[in-house]
This record gives C-alpha cells, structure tokens and sequence, in this order.
C-alpha cells in the first residue's frame, strides 16, 4: 500500500453496519460522499492495491487524508443521509445533476386569498400548483389565454388586482368575460377559488368531465333557443379542445405516470422526463449529469436521478406520481420506493415496461434524453473559447509546441472479423471538416492492429502522392490527403498506436505529426513508447474535445460499413437466377433489409410481384446461405446503434 494511505483505517475498525462515508482532503473538504449496506465492506475495496482501481478512483483515494463514517439503522436512512450530504458539501468527486435550461411552468396560486395563474420559472411557493415544465413561453401563454375561456380566473398582477378593488372597476379580461372578477365583487371569492381548484384538476389530469359538461350545457342552450348562451358555450369548448390538441396523447385518459429516459456516454449522462396526466403530456424536462469519480451503473444513476427529481428541498417542481415509468430497475429499489412513497403520501410503483404502448413512449422520452446529450455536446463543442480551451489543453497533455489545428481521427469498423473498413474523420479549428473525411476498404487482414498500419500507410501515401504534385497538377477531389495533419488520433491503446506510429516511422514523418491513441474509457490517452497513457482531466474541454472526434469517427465508420454489406448482400440477392437487380431492389423495398429476406417464408416471397414459386425455392438456398451471417448483422447493428452518436 501506498504511503499516501498510511493513515487508513485499520478493517477490524470499520463497522459492519448500514451507514454513510465520506472522503476528506488535506484541508477537510469533502471529495466524495457514499452509502453502504456493509461499511466495512464497500470501503475495504477503496484500499485494494492502487494498480487495480479505476484511475478516477485511485485519484480520489490518494487526494484524500481523512476517511469518516456514520451508521445509520437503515438502507432507507442511509439513502437519505446520503442525498443530503451531497446537496450540503456538493462533493466533487459525486456526479453533478445540472438543469439544461430553466424552464417556464404554469403556477396556480392556491396560497393566495384570490388564487391567479401565471407563468413563472422562479422558485415554488408552498400550497401552489405547479404544471410543466414546459419549453416555450410563448406556447404556454397561448395556452393559458385558452384556458381562461373555460376557467375564468385572475391572472393579473397584486398591482392590477389592488388598484381595482380600490376603484371598484374590473381590468379589461374581466370586461371581456376572461376573468370573473372577484375583485368588484362579480363572484363571491369562494366561487372564485372553486373556479381554481376546478382547473388545477383539470391540469393534473383528474376532471374529465369539463368537455362532456360544456358539450351538454351547450345542446340545453340550444334547445332553450338560447342561443348567445350556446354560441358562448361553444366558444369555451372550442378553447378547451385547442387546450387538449397542443398536449400530446400519449396513453389511456385514465393513466398518470412520469416517464424516465437516460442517455449517457462516459462522461456525461443526461435524464429526461415526461409528465403525463390524464394520458396527455403535461410537461417535460431534462437534467444534465457530469459523472466524476466511479463508473455509476444504470441502476445507480437512475436511484440518484429519482431522488434528484423527486426529493430535492429547494426547488421540487415534480410532485411523486403513483406511476413512475423507467428504462430499468434502480439500485437499491425498495428504499428508494419507501422515500418516494413517505414524500406523496401514498402508494409508489416503478414500473420497467417491457411491450405496448408504455414500452413505446419509454423508448421516446430515452430518445429524447439522447439528443438531449447530443445537443449539450455540440453545443460545448461549438463555443470558440471552448474550442480554444480544449486545443490548447490537448496541447498541453501531448507535449506539442503548438495546438493541434488540424486533427485526423482513424477509426476500424468489422463484423466478426468481416467486411473491415476504416474512417478518416477530420477536425480543423475544434469543428470537423466533413468534406474531408476519406473512408478505407481494408485488404488481406482482419486484425485490428495490421488494419490500422495498413490504413495510416495508405493515407501517408496519399500524402507523399499530393506533395509531389506540381501545384496545378492536383487533383480537387484528393484535397483532403495534401494537407499536413497536426495530429492523429486512433481508436485504441498501446497496440494499436505502436502500428500507427510504425507506418508514420516507415514513411519518415514519425517527428513531424504528433500521435496518440484513445483507449476505450476515453479518458486516456496513449502516445507512442510509453508504459502509462495520459490522463486528460475529467470534465475539461480537451476531453470533450477527443471524445467528439473520437465518435465521429466511429459514427462514420460504422455507416461506411453497414452501407458497404447492404451493397454487397444487395449484389448476391440479384445474381440468384430468377432474381436479378429489379426484383433485388423490390424485395428489400418490400421487407426493408437482406436479413428480413432471408426470414421470409416461400409464400411471403411469392407475393412479391415476379417472384413465382421456383424462384422462391432458389431464394430458399439463398437463405440458408445467409441467415446466420445476416442475422449477426443485425445483432451487431443493434449494439453499435446507441455508440453512433
């Protein structure tokens, strides 16, 4: 063991108990802050041999000088010791929840005497409804202008409000019958709070009978041949239904649940939710997480993500549901039911929803918590000072002289072991340079490392090939290889920069273009000759820097390669006799890829126009062929398909 951890505490001394631990440095700022079922057991693995932790975790323990500890009686106990201390300290070595934006809500007043709706984005009011998020303002005024057709209630100012009970004359939505003036005394202020509370049920999803009621209302009217009172009835449920058109239906009227979708990459994750009441989406909003110290598991970040939303004392905009849908279980399930049941009052049910419709919209909110991260990313990516940061970090980090201006990223793509093609991505400035990615069919191996050698060397041919060029002689669409790259980066560790740099080596330019390799945890970086990789800062510019360019290049390869074997599949499919390339064509048009071909029975082929019988027997040999390989392709694709941001 490290000297650095000489004041560890001995195990015999650690209790054995439920309890939460917190980490503190020379100055006694706490680093980290957990929980634990077992105490003595979660921090004996801090004090493993240092080789073996993850490298974030190897720099909090050995930051850190002091260790204490707290038992509790209870995992329900230690949860919430736990979120509290992270809320107090805001320890940085614990992952960071950070609003994307901050949102409008529509705010009824109930604490108020003359209760008002509003559009707020400040903090929440004790005894006040509150409905959203939502993400344009201008939406949600639209919105509450119809409402109060229905439900008219004060929406003005205290000032609005005071000056007219001082004059006795109601402001313009009283005149015009959006407001039913309480304060001239047009309504006793108890039908004026019923007005309220009516909307506040409406708004959560629990009154159904407004557009029944204004519907019946409307038909007596009518029939009374009262027709001023039908035509404004009808208003109101015109305004009413244009209310319910701009709200998504999304499950049964009856149903009200949130709806959690997570979408993270190493550094960042980000959680998105959609409040649905009464079947409808009622509000929507997204948290930014950055992941510092361990590698937080799914269910670990959905545990904390639920206490985040739900618990939080100092802003809870999201009341518990009964109903919370997610992408999978949470750690430490049980506790965190009990937390959320004790703050609504009431039962609490988690939900994983595994087919239907429930299924489908938790593949949406995970979709939007995709482009969520997306968005964040290229807008961190995109800032000039950012970008400037980040270039001149990677600088830094890699021991150049002067920042990476232009950078190339190679990238190999395969299919167990098949159909290998690599990328050249290109970012100039910090912003990728689409017109010069390049993409590379490779020959004669199959292994990562020799693809790799294999592709440096040909674009350093390339390269030699541009510059002997007399300058008219050059070819426009070769451009991309008569540039100087600062910098190459390659998808991997030691193994795979000892082959780049061998063909940088070979072609005489070793000392003339900087090299390093992005091993998978991303955070590091290996140059060549050496025995330990470089640990770019977590959460600084230059690791967002490489992690963007690192998928691209991933991104681009994989699509290179998919569009390569469904070409080549395309190509077998029409040599079979009978077949040829039209009706090629027409059966992936009719069953959208060669592997739902090689699925289909003879008589769904046959219905497929000039294909008969016979040539469905001899498609049969062409399924036979290729299902299996068609069917890894398939597979692969659908794990490769949440990486190609």
């Amino acid at each position: 063991m490290s000297d650095d951890l000489a004041w560890r505490p001995r195990t015999g001394d650690i209790p054995d108990r439920p309890g939460v631990y917190r980490w503190l440095d020379a100055h006694g700022r706490v680093l980290y802050v957990g929980k634990a079922k077992n105490l003595r057991q979660r921090l004996s693995s801090y004090f493993a041999p240092l080789e073996t932790l993850h490298e974030r975790t190897r720099r909090m323990v050995t930051t850190a000088r002091d260790l204490r500890w707290t038992i509790v009686g209870s995992e329900i106990e230690a949860l919430q010791l736990e979120y509290t201390w992270i809320k107090e300290y805001d320890p940085p070595f614990n992952v960071q929840f950070k609003d994307d934006k901050s949102y409008p809500y529509l705010a009824v007043t109930l604490s108020e005497e003359i209760p008002r709706v509003m559009v707020t984005r400040g903090r929440h009011r004790r005894g006040d409804r509150y409905f959203g998020p939502y993400v344009k303002v201008y939406a949600l005024r639209s919105t509450i202008d119809q409402l109060l057709k229905v439900f008219p209630m004060r929406s003005c100012k205290a000032s609005t409000l005071h000056r007219a009970e001082r004059t006795g004359r109601p402001c313009l939505l009283g005149d015009i019958g959006r407001c039913a003036a309480p304060c001239v005394g047009r309504v006793p202020l108890e039908r004026h709070r019923e007005i309220a509370e009516r909307l506040v049920r409406f708004m959560s999803g629990q009154d159904h009978s407004v557009e029944r009621d204004l519907r019946t209302r409307m038909q007596e009217a009518s029939d009374r041949l009262d027709f001023e009172e039908a035509a404004l009835l009808r208003d109101r449920l015109q305004a009413l239904q244009a209310v319910l058109a701009e709200s998504a239906v999304v499950l049964p009227e009856h149903e009200n649940a949130d709806v959690l979708g997570v979408a993270e990459d190493e550094l960042t994750a980000a959680v998105h939710v959609f409040r649905v009441r009464g079947g409808r989406i009622r509000g929507v909003r997204t948290w930014l997480i950055d992941k510092e110290m361990e590698d937080v598991s799914r269910p670990e970040l959905l545990a904390q993500a639920l206490q985040h939303v739900y618990l939080a004392d100092d802003d809870r905009p999201f009341e518990v549901p009964v109903q919370i849908l997610l992408p999978e279980h949470p750690a430490d399930e049980a506790a965190v039911t009990e937390l959320l049941r004790r703050r609504r009052g009431g039962p609490v049910h988690l939900r994983v929803p595994q087919r239907g419709e429930k299924a489908q919209l938790q593949q949406t909110v995970a979709a939007n918590a995709a482009e969520a991260l997306r968005q964040y990313r290229m807008k961190r990516a995109s800032d000039y000072d950012a970008r400037t940061r980040a270039l001149t970090e990677l600088a830094d980090a890699l021991g150049m002289a002067e920042a990476p201006l232009r950078m190339e990223c190679y990238d190999i793509s395969h299919l167990a072991g098949t159909d290998v093609v690599a990328s050249m991505v290109v970012f100039e400035d910090g912003l990728p340079k689409k017109r010069d990615y390049r993409k590379f069919s490779i020959v004669g191996t199959n292994d990562d490392t020799r693809s790799i050698h294999q592709v440096i060397s040909r674009r350093l041919a390339h390269l030699r090939a541009e510059q002997d060029r007399p300058a008219g002689e050059r070819d426009p669409r070769r451009e991309s290889f008569s540039y100087f790259p600062n910098l190459i980066l390659v998808d991997g560790g030691a193994p795979q920069v000892a082959a780049a740099h061998r063909a940088l080596e070979e072609a005489g330019l070793a000392d003339r273009i900087a090299l390093a390799g992005i091993a998978k945890r991303l955070e590091e970086l290996w140059l060549p000759g050496e025995d330990f990789p470089i640990i770019l800062p977590r959460g600084g510019e230059a690791m967002f820097m490489v992690q963007r360019i690192r998928d691209e290049a991933h991104r681009f390869a994989i699509t290179y390669q998919r569009g390569s074997r469904a070409k080549a599949y395309e190509t077998d499919l029409a040599a079979v006799p009978g077949v040829g390339a039209r009706r090629a064509r027409d059966l992936l048009r009719r069953f959208g890829s060669p592997a739902q071909v090689a699925r289909a029975t003879p008589e769904e082929l046959e219905g497929v126009p000039g294909i008969g019988a016979v040539t469905a027997a001899r498609l049969g040999e062409w399924q036979r062929r290729n299902r299996a390989i068609l069917d890894d392709h398939d597979s692969e694709r659908e794990r490769s398909g949440d990486r190609a941001v």
